[in-house]
């Protein structure tokens, strides 16, 4: 793969990284801009809708007819981002799993903390169900806070005794917001966009009082036994790499089916730099391959 590719977006990434002392706000506009300079494929259709009361974003591919639903849970540290800044990445997991995907617009911190995301996140699959959608028939993904996510809307839909998709794919899952990695360190100078300090001061804004260990929060800390198929992806090069591998290490001791795909020389969610990064188009092409196995096999098991 190119080293060149790599070092470009090194490059990109270092000049656009937020400040560590800017406001929620201010941060919230620089990832919009940073989200909406690149367009979306031409062949990528976004619809508003909503599952269970809450808002969501349905991405569709031309061409493509779905034959799974892929719901998905965008980035932003809890704070920021939304279900339509994160629809380009969602499409590319939408177009290789040949799935229609619904990204979940939870609602953000500090004006609603946790539990609110969970809660959003639980009701949208829900009424996916209710709505009559096989859980053989479904995956969940996301990036980075949206990876934590994932993997707890998988515990509390276990804890509710909901059928559980077929499989999870998560990027980056920011997993750990006690923010004990080891890689908080380790990679802090490897790391282009984020720090100890930036994660710090939004990690009150999500919890507010609440126990940052709690597994709702940091599924890390949580009883993963029983979960479906786990898919997870991170760089080298970013300081929540320690969670991804803890929580694969987690999924693996409690039994249950996990995949573990570091690519080195990359940063925090380099899938979503697909169009000028090779590793992150293989990245997304092996997560695909794996997503769709899984779901063509509980397809089979019910059957």
């Amino acid at each position: 793969m190119s080293i060149e590719q790599r070092e470009n977006l090194e490059a990109i990434l270092r000049q656009s990284a937020f400040p560590v002392d800017s406001d929620v706000s201010e941060q919230r506009r620089l990832l919009r801009e940073l989200l909406t300079a690149q367009p979306l494929p031409a062949d990528v259709t976004v619809t508003a809708a909503a599952l269970g009361g809450v808002p969501t974003a349905e991405v569709t591919v031309d061409g493509i007819e779905p034959r799974n639903v892929v719901l998905y849970f965008h980035a932003g540290v809890y704070v920021m981002g939304d279900a339509f800044l994160a629809a380009d990445l969602a499409s590319q997991v939408g177009r290789r799993t040949h799935a229609k995907v619904i990204s979940v617009d939870y609602r953000l911190a500090p004006e609603h903390p946790y539990p609110a995301a969970v809660d959003d996140a639980f009701a949208a699959y829900e009424a996916l169900l209710q709505d009559g959608t096989a859980p053989s028939d479904i995956a969940f993904a996301g990036e980075s806070a949206g990876g934590g996510l994932a993997v707890a809307t998988l515990v509390n839909a276990r804890d509710h005794e909901l059928p559980l998709p077929a499989a999870t794919f998560v990027m980056s899952p920011y997993a750990d917001l006690t923010l004990a990695g080891t890689t908080m360190e380790t990679k802090r100078e490897a790391d282009p966009l984020m720090s100890r300090e930036a994660l710090q001061s939004r990690v009150t804004d999500y919890t507010q009082g609440q126990d940052a260990a709690l597994g709702l929060i940091s599924p890390i800390f949580a009883d993963l036994s029983g979960l479906p198929p786990l898919i997870v992806q991170a760089g080298s090069h970013e300081v929540l790499l320690d969670d991804a591998v803890r929580l694969a290490r987690q999924a693996a001791t409690a039994d249950v089916e996990v995949t573990l795909d570091i690519t080195p020389g990359v940063p925090h969610v380099f899938q979503a730099y697909y169009p000028i990064l090779d590793e992150a188009a293989a990245a997304l092409d092996r997560a695909g391959q794996l997503l769709s196995a899984h779901l063509a096999g509980a397809e089979r098991l019910i059957a």
